[in-house]
C-alpha cells in the first residue's frame, strides 16, 4: 500500500515522502479499514517536527495523522463480522502506535473505528476524532451546560468552533474570543451568541457587561497561561476553566488566591488519556449530533497524499482556519 511516511523528525517538507508498506493485518480485536481521508491536527505536525524538544523518533519509521475516515475492509478475531463494509470515522489512529491514517489502509482496535452516518462525508468525517472529542470534554466534563454561560476562547479554531456548537447544543449561552473579523465570522457560523475581538476590545470588561457583572460558568480555553488574567477577572464562584493548550506560556504562574476564593475547578484536557467513559461519552453526543446533521464543520483545505507536507505546514504556519484533511482513496 502508498502511505505518507517519516523516517526521522524534522520539517515536513525534508522529512515527509510518500513509501510502499506491506498491507497491514487485522489482530484479535482489530478492524481493517481502507482509508478515504486522513485528518492532520496539531498533535500531528508537534510529533513530526520534534516540538519541546521531543526528537527522538518512538518508532523507525511512522505513518502519521491519529483522525480519519474510511470503511471496514476485514475484521479480527472476536469482532462481529457484520461491520464488514461499515462506513467509520477514526481517532487516534496512531496513539502509541507507529503507523496512523495517513496510508491507504489502517489495522486498529476496533473501539477506534466509529460508525459513520450515511449522511456524514467522509471528508467532514476525517475532522471528528480529536478536535470533537476534546470540545466535548471541555465543555462536558464538569456536568450539563444548560442555562450556564460558556466562554469559548480562539472560537474560529479547530476545537473551539466546535466547542461552541456543543455548548449550545446543550442549551448554553456562548461567548466566543476571536482575533480578527474573519474568524468572528467562523465563530458566528457556528452559532456563538456573542463574539469579542480581543485585538479591539478590553476582554474582561466586555464579558462582565455581556453577563451583567456575572461573569461565565465554564471557559474552554486555548491560551491557558495568556489568558489567565481574563480568567480569573470573569470565571464565576464555583466556575471551571478546561484547556487544552497554551503554547504561548507552556509553565504559566497561576493566580492561586482569587480561583481558591471561587472555588474554581482548572482541568487540563489531553484527549488521548481521557477515561474510558469520557471518550463513549463524547462518542455517543458525537452520533447524535453527526445523525441529526447538526454539526457544522470548517474544512479549510483538502489536500493529496503528495501534498501532505504542504497540508502539515498549513497547520504549523498558522493560515490554516478550519481543519486540514488529506485525501487517501
Amino acid at each position: 500500500m502508498r502511505a505518507i511516511v517519516y523516517d526521522k523528525k524534522g520539517p515536513a517538507k525534508e522529512v515527509l515522502h510518500i513509501g510502499v508498506m506491506p498491507d497491514p493485518k487485522p489482530g484479535p480485536g482489530d478492524v481493517l479499514v481502507k482509508i478515504h481521508t486522513s485528518g492532520v491536527n496539531p498533535s500531528d505536525t508537534k510529533s513530526r517536527s520534534g516540538w519541546a524538544g521531543a526528537t527522538k523518533m518512538p518508532f523507525p519509521r511512522i505513518i502519521p495523522h491519529q483522525d480519519g475516515a474510511g470503511v471496514i475492509e476485514a475484521v479480527g478475531e472476536n469482532v462481529p463480522p457484520h461491520r464488514v463494509g461499515e462506513r467509520v470515522w477514526i481517532y487516534e489512529g496512531q496513539w502509541q502506535r507507529p503507523f496512523g491514517t495517513g496510508a491507504e489502509r489502517i489495522a486498529l482496535p476496533a473501539e477506534r473505528a466509529v460508525r459513520l452516518p450515511d449522511c456524514v462525508g467522509f471528508t467532514e468525517a476525517a475532522c471528528v476524532g480529536i478536535p470533537l472529542m476534546t470540545a466535548h470534554r471541555c465543555v462536558y466534563a464538569d456536568g450539563p451546560v444548560a442555562g450556564k454561560t460558556v466562554l469559548v476562547t480562539g472560537g474560529a479554531g479547530v476545537v473551539g468552533h466546535y466547542a461552541i456548537q456543543l455548548a449550545k447544543w446543550g442549551g448554553a449561552t456562548v461567548i466566543a474570543t476571536v482575533s480578527s473579523d474573519q474568524k468572528a465570522e467562523a465563530a458566528r457560523h457556528a452559532k456563538a451568541d456573542h463574539v469579542v475581538n480581543y485585538k479591539k476590545e478590553d476582554v474582561s470588561a466586555k464579558i462582565i457587561d455581556l453577563t451583567g457583572g456575572l461573569g461565565v460558568d465554564r471557559i474552554v480555553e486555548v491560551a491557558f497561561g495568556a489568558n489567565l488574567p481574563v480568567a480569573q477577572k470573569v470565571i464565576r464562584t464555583n466556575g471551571s476553566i478546561a484547556t487544552y493548550a497554551s503554547d504561548a506560556e507552556m509553565e504559566p504562574r497561576v493566580p492561586f488566591r482569587p480561583f481558591l476564593a471561587r472555588d474554581v475547578t482548572v482541568r487540563f484536557v489531553l484527549v488521548y488519556v481521557m477515561p474510558r467513559d469520557a471518550k463513549e461519552a463524547a462518542i455517543g453526543v458525537i452520533t447524535q449530533c453527526l445523525e441529526a446533521g447538526s454539526l457544522r464543520h470548517q474544512v479549510f483545505r483538502e489536500y493529496g497524499m503528495e501534498d501532505a507536507a504542504e497540508a502539515h505546514d498549513a497547520i504549523e504556519s498558522g493560515r490554516a482556519l478550519g481543519n486540514v484533511v488529506v485525501r487517501i482513496a
